[in-house]
């Protein structure tokens, strides 16, 4: 089969020929359909998360159809179609797994990173972190739901923290934070964009998709927030969204990866406001954001790319030259 492969952080992506996966017992072999393409993938290639297994198959938002079932797999079917998500296999057994916060595992591994990914025309999955996607519209394309499977999972997390938070901040207007958008709107929350100063196509992108306000992040917005959810990596936009914040407002920093935050005065993180990180995601997550993206009927913004074009994408991502999401499509819609 195709794949994209990194060899080393740092190093351009290398298509090469791999052998098909095989399914092992507990496992689903999927016929690969689009993959999006992370910031995450992003930060490995640039060798910004540690101990990653090399060689790897980046790519973690997975979409499919599954053609071969392992032994021991219930409630699958051949031809379902499924989504894998970044979360690959977790061990079941840690203080975490036992609390139902799988997402903190000591020893979970992760799709794209410790275990190959999505960047190439098939993947082996463990059956317990793969989504059914039979219940979302069927006339939405692969390429289209992909992006639900890490952007639209992550922002669903982190605006759980937001609590019921009405005046939200969304630093960073890309994949995560036009499709959570989508979920404020339908719920008549108010959003404010914060992008990169000057980018006044996604200030436009994000009040087309109903921002009550969109400006640069050196700017204020026209109210206090009670939440701030900052999917960029920057540490410096901490203090800045402090600023903005009423008392007794969050920080949700998003991402798995930031640059340091630096120094700011008590005085802006007094009146009991809260900086709190967000990691990974648990199964409980991803049922809860695939129910809400099709009660809401959330839609991808995408950028489709041939899988040999995998560089490209992550160069589109890391200018910000595309607004929504980038895919990588391996197969025609139907």
């Amino acid at each position: 089969m195709r794949a994209m492969l990194l060899a080393r952080p740092g190093a351009p992506l290398q298509l090469a020929r791999l052998p098909r996966p095989v399914a092992s017992p507990g496992q689903l072999q999927i016929q690969i359909e689009a993959c999006g393409v992370c910031r995450t993938d992003l930060h490995l290639v640039d060798g910004e998360l540690p101990d990653p297994c090399l060689p790897i198959v980046p790519g973690h938002e997975i979409v499919g159809k599954i053609t071969a079932i392992g032994k021991g797999v219930e409630g699958f079917s051949l031809n379902e179609r499924v989504g894998v998500p970044w979360l690959g296999w977790t061990c079941g057994k840690c203080q975490f797994c036992l609390k139902n916060k799988e997402n903190l595992c000591e020893s979970a591994r992760f799709t794209g990173y410790h275990i190959n990914g999505g960047f190439a025309e098939y993947t082996v999955a463990d059956a317990r972190y793969c989504f059914t996607l039979k219940d979302l519209p069927a006339q939405q394309s692969s390429a289209q739901l992909a992006p639900l499977l890490c952007a639209g999972l992550i922002g669903y997390r982190a605006l759980r923290f937001a609590d019921d938070a009405q005046r939200i901040g969304l630093y960073g207007f890309g994949a995560a934070a036009h499709l959570i958008s989508q979920v404020l709107r339908a719920q008549e929350r108010p959003f404010f964009a914060f992008t990169r100063p000057g980018d006044t196509d996604s200030q436009q992108f994000a009040m087309r998709l109903g921002a009550t306000w969109a400006g640069g992040s050196n700017q204020s917005p026209p109210t206090r927030l009670d939440a701030a959810i900052l999917f960029a990596p920057s540490g410096e936009l901490v203090p800045l969204a402090l600023r903005h914040l009423d008392k007794g407002g969050c920080v949700i920093c998003a991402g798995i990866h930031m640059s340091d935050i630096p120094a700011f005065p008590y005085a802006d993180l007094w009146g009991e406001r809260v900086i709190r990180s967000v990691a990974n995601l648990t199964r409980d997550d991803g049922i809860e954001f695939l129910e809400c993206a099709e009660k809401f009927t959330i839609q991808s913004v995408v950028t489709s790319f041939p899988l040999e074009r995998a560089n490209d994408a992550i160069e589109y991502l890391r200018s910000g030259a595309l607004q929504g999401a980038a895919v990588l499509k391996l197969v025609p819609d139907f």
